[in-house]
């Protein structure tokens, strides 16, 4: 796996400054969080990245979601959660 050394940021610096981390993902489309000097996670921007193949309708869902306040997310991620449990758990 090749990183470019321009999105890596240490756990330590994601943990007081992720608006940094998110920055470098909308940059670069992704950001590499590194824990004890090894690449530990990853957070990529959805819209932008290669490795992610989303629909148009995914997308449009994305920035629908984006666009909501903080109440409307959580009752929505809590219906999402609540379908899921109703048909088995198929997803996680």
């Amino acid at each position: 796996m090749q990183i470019n050394t321009n999105t890596i940021v240490s756990v330590t610096e994601a943990n007081q400054n992720f608006s940094r981390v998110t920055r470098i993902a909308e940059k670069n489309g992704q950001a590499v969080i590194f824990k004890n000097n090894r690449p530990k996670y990853m957070v990529v921007d959805l819209e932008h990245s290669p490795m992610l193949e989303l629909t148009d309708d995914e997308k449009t869902f994305l920035t629908k979601f984006r666009n909501l306040d903080k109440n409307a997310r959580i009752r929505l991620s809590a219906y999402m959660q609540a379908l899921n449990d109703m048909q088995g758990g198929k997803d996680g």
